[in-house]
């Protein structure tokens, strides 16, 4: 599995010349209300079994939820499911509250 830092992520979305990943937010529906970035899709993780099949499975995916944990395991569970561009984005919505959107809030 591959890991992604809050900084490294931003990098990403701002390179118009590279594909962007899906943002695939793990967390609950309360919590993605809360605070998100912007663009991502909420999948709660319980969902993620029944739903996964709305996903392109060659397409990069990164796994998001409050600090890393959740997203690191729906990000295993897809890689063992076939999911071949799957990354996990260490930190979670806190990091990159922490490291890139100062204003966005947390909790």
């Amino acid at each position: 599995m591959q890991h992604l830092t809050a900084p490294e992520l931003a990098a990403w979305l701002a390179d118009a010349s590279r594909e962007p990943p899906l943002l695939l937010d793990v967390r609950e529906p309360g919590e993605f209300a809360f605070c998100h970035i912007e663009g991502a899709v909420p999948m709660p993780m319980q969902s993620v079994p029944a739903r996964m099949t709305e996903l392109d499975e060659e397409a990069p995916v990164v796994c998001i939820c409050h600090h890393g944990m959740r997203s690191m395991q729906v990000a295993r569970f897809l890689e063992q499911h076939g999911y071949a561009n799957v990354i996990n984005l260490t930190g979670g919505v806190h990091a990159w509250a922490q490291q890139v959107d100062p204003e966005m809030p947390t909790y």
